[in-house]
C-alpha cells in the first residue's frame, strides 16, 4: 500500500496519478460549521495533521501542484513541505455556502429540514453544479501536466472533483467521505477511458 503513494511518477502505460489533500483541522471543522470561504486558520491538531503529511508524501514525485488561496489549504501545502513548488489555483476553493455560511446542518435543518447540500446548494451561494464547473476546471489543468500531480483543498470541492473525474455527475460527490488531512489517489485502470478511485481518505 505504501509504495502506492509515493510512486507518483507517471506509470509505465504513460498515466498520470492525482493525489488529493484535504487540509487539517479547524476549529470549525470540530464544530460542525460549514467553512466555505471564511478564511481561519488550522488549529494545532490540524497543523499536526498537515506535518504528519509531510512524512507521508516527502518521496512523492509530482510534475505541479496546487493549492486552494484559503489559508488552511495553503498552511497544510505549506507544513507538507511543498509551499516552494505550489501554485494557487483558484478553481480549488471551497464550496460557497452562502447564507448557509458558518451554519450547521441540524441548524439550517431547524428551518429546512429537508435540506441537503448536494441536491438543494446554499442560497446567494452555489450548487452542485456551480462547483462542478470548478471542478472540471481543475481536471482540464490536470490534463495539461507533464505528470502526476498534487492538489490541496477541501472536503466538497475535492468530494466534486473526484464525481468528475469518475464522469459523474457533480451530486454524487455526496458519496465520498473525506477527512481532515486525508490523502487520496485518483488514476486510471489501463486506459484514461478507464478512470478509478486508487485509494481514498488515508489517515495518518
Amino acid at each position: 500500500m505504501r509504495s502506492s503513494w509515493h510512486d507518483g511518477r507517471v506509470t509505465s502505460a504513460g498515466l498520470p496519478r492525482v493525489y488529493l489533500v484535504r487540509h487539517g483541522e479547524t476549529a470549525w471543522t470540530l464544530t460542525g460549521q460549514h467553512t466555505g470561504r471564511s478564511d481561519i486558520p488550522l488549529t494545532r491538531r490540524g497543523e499536526q495533521e498537515a506535518v504528519a503529511l509531510q512524512k507521508e508524501l516527502h518521496e512523492l514525485r509530482v510534475s505541479d501542484v496546487f493549492t486552494s488561496p484559503l489559508m488552511r489549504a495553503r498552511r497544510t501545502c505549506e507544513l507538507a513541505g511543498f509551499r516552494p513548488v505550489a501554485a494557487i489555483d483558484p478553481n480549488l476553493a471551497e464550496w460557497d455556502y452562502g447564507e448557509y455560511e458558518g451554519r450547521t446542518t441540524a441548524d439550517i435543518r431547524a428551518n429546512q429540514p429537508t435540506w441537503r447540500l448536494f441536491e438543494d446548494g446554499c442560497p446567494k451561494g452555489e450548487s452542485a453544479g456551480d462547483v462542478g464547473a470548478r471542478a472540471d476546471q481543475v481536471i482540464v489543468r490536470i490534463h495539461q501536466c507533464a505528470g502526476s500531480v498534487l492538489l490541496f483543498a477541501h472536503r466538497d470541492i475535492l468530494r466534486v472533483i473526484t464525481a468528475r473525474w469518475l464522469r459523474l455527475a457533480p451530486v454524487e460527490g455526496r458519496r465520498f467521505y473525506l477527512a481532515t488531512g486525508s490523502l487520496s489517489l485518483l488514476g486510471y485502470d489501463h486506459t484514461q477511458d478507464e478512470p478509478v478511485v486508487r485509494a481514498w481518505n488515508r489517515v495518518e
